[in-house]
């Protein structure tokens, strides 16, 4: 880049230099240093990756070789006789279809009720001050903490009594209740950051509290609303100990619970139950990929107070 610097005395023109001003974009930039820590990082980064992605590699190989190959030595890290009928028999000797239906209704009403109630919850514990508050959030994040088993027996007669053991409804409810502390105390971070002047503003202009909530408060926090969802699906979705319990019959079993039926006493059918969890794990996959940047938008959200 060049500049003229002209000097002038007078009316007359005395001198004229021409400045030249190295260009940023063309500065040569600095090499990255390779440091000893930077190297284990990537090393130990590396090593994590690999353990972590190894079992998920191996489930899918199981699924696609065929079944005359899963048990065969020596072991083979990569198939050489793909195939598909690990797929086709998992529809053909069960209702994995079914299943899969049942699941994904469970998870998406569950889950959206759950978020829903929370939502309002999570406001109220944000907006307003009254006695008792704080035992209240303390009472949902020790729930998170009480095992699954322990309230197994009074929820299991308490479905009895109610008639809704081997139900759809039954279990949705059940998942709600248990979704439901955690998404509040979420949510609840996120109603904290945003000002209390938008929705004072909104009222001003003559919504209801209840209008402010829907028309201006939720439109900022679909970051936070779609992370606290998502988990509350994933949640539903793997879920396998109630399922087992409360649900009986084929045509009510989710997909968890259709994953330990393939272990039986004396033998385990590899190639079927990986080739369901290969099925089992895409509709999360490909939800968390879809919406990686509203999660990420929701969790740094409600991690800072401002």
């Amino acid at each position: 880049m060049t500049m003229t610097d002209t000097s002038r005395t007078g009316s007359s023109v005395t001198e004229t230099r021409r400045i030249t001003v190295p260009d940023p974009a063309s500065a040569p930039r600095p090499k990255p240093r390779v440091t000893v820590g930077g190297v284990i990082r990537v090393v130990g980064l590396g090593l994590w990756l690999v353990i972590t992605l190894f079992p998920l590699y191996w489930i899918a190989l199981t699924a696609f070789k065929s079944p005359g190959t899963i048990n065969r030595f020596p072991i083979e890290y990569w198939p050489s006789e793909p195939s598909l009928d690990n797929f086709t028999s998992l529809f053909e000797k069960s209702s994995f279809g079914v299943f899969l239906g049942n699941s994904a209704l469970v998870a998406v009403v569950g889950g959206a009720v759950a978020t829903l109630i929370a939502l309002l919850s999570a406001y109220v514990l944000a907006r307003f001050e009254f006695r008792g508050k704080g035992a209240i959030l303390i009472a949902f994040l020790l729930t998170q903490m009480i095992p699954a088993f322990i309230a197994l027996g009074p929820l299991y007669s308490m479905m009895t009594d109610l008639g809704l053991v081997d139900t759809k409804p039954g279990l949705i409810l059940v998942y709600i209740a248990i979704c439901i502390p955690f998404s509040t105390v979420m949510l609840r971070g996120f109603f904290e950051n945003v000002p209390d002047a938008l929705e004072e503003a909104a009222m001003i202009d003559g919504c209801s509290r209840l209008g402010a909530l829907f028309r201006v408060l939720v439109p900022v926090m679909t970051p936070g609303i779609i992370a606290a969802f998502i988990f509350n699906f994933v949640n539903c979705w793997n879920e396998l100990f109630l399922s087992v319990v409360l649900m009986n019959t084929d045509e009510n079993r989710t997909v968890p619970s259709a994953l330990n039926g393939f272990i039986s006493t004396f033998n385990i059918d590899w190639g079927s139950m990986s080739a369901a969890a290969v099925l089992t794990i895409l509709p999360t996959m490909a939800m968390f990929a879809l919406a990686s940047r509203w999660i990420v938008q929701g969790l740094t959200a409600g991690a800072v107070k401002e």
